[in-house]
């Protein structure tokens, strides 16, 4: 548990802004109210704010008082949102009307909040499929230069400390892009490798796998 409470005392140094579209799905309320009340990050919560009011009370999570609630049919800053989203999408021909309906869906809502800074993050996928969440993240906010392609990761720790460092070991790509040339893996492998060194903090050694357990895999 040692990284996790590296991850937590990093996170309260920085104190960012972190947005949670699926702000009326029960467990991301639960998670939100902890983050809180450990003072992690600063938590903005899209949805109906009275059903995210409701559901509080409800499962008795006091500290969701603090967060910021954002209604994705009405708030202060759809139309300056909607702007945005033509302006970045206009080549690829987005109408206005078009714009302000995708404005009013939570996830491309909260990517638009990041790209206008004001949220730091996004974290979704709770009630949501993976390429739901990360088609508006591709389209809006975009990947780093050098990097075409987006993929995920995910950490392990093992109880025997012999493999990877000390029990610690970072997999990707398991979730977003099950077919990529070998320059998307390449990468793929360049971003696991940034992603462990800032959140595991080791220097990494990187291996190459196929996702197939014994056949498993179609193609």
């Amino acid at each position: 548990m040692e990284l996790l409470n590296k991850i937590k005392e990093n996170a309260r140094k920085h104190y960012m802004r972190i947005v949670l579209p699926e702000g009326t799905e029960i467990r991301t309320l639960k998670a939100a109210d902890q983050i809180i009340a450990e003072r992690l990050a600063k938590i903005v919560l899209i949805g109906n704010p009275e059903e995210i009011k409701k559901l509080a009370v409800e499962n008795n999570l006091t500290n969701i008082a603090e967060a910021k609630l954002v209604d994705p049919l009405d708030h202060e800053k759809k139309e300056s949102y909607t702007d945005l989203l033509v302006e970045i999408r206009k080549s690829k021909g987005l109408s206005r009307e078009d714009a302000a309906k995708l404005v009013e869906n939570p996830l491309y809502l909260a990517v638009l909040m990041i790209k206008a800074g004001d949220a730091d993050g996004e974290v979704a996928g709770a009630d949501n499929a993976t390429g739901d969440v990360l088609r508006p993240a591709f389209q809006i906010v975009k990947t780093l230069p050098g990097i075409s392609v987006v993929s995920g990761a995910f950490i392990m720790i093992l109880p025997d400390k012999q493999f990877g460092e000390d029990g610690l070991m970072v997999f990707a790509d398991c979730a977003v892009h099950p077919n990529p040339t070998a320059k998307e893996l390449a990468e793929i492998a360049v971003a696991t490798g940034h992603t462990t060194r800032a959140i595991a903090g080791f220097e990494p050694k990187i291996a190459m796998l196929s996702f197939s357990t014994k056949g498993s895999a179609k193609h």
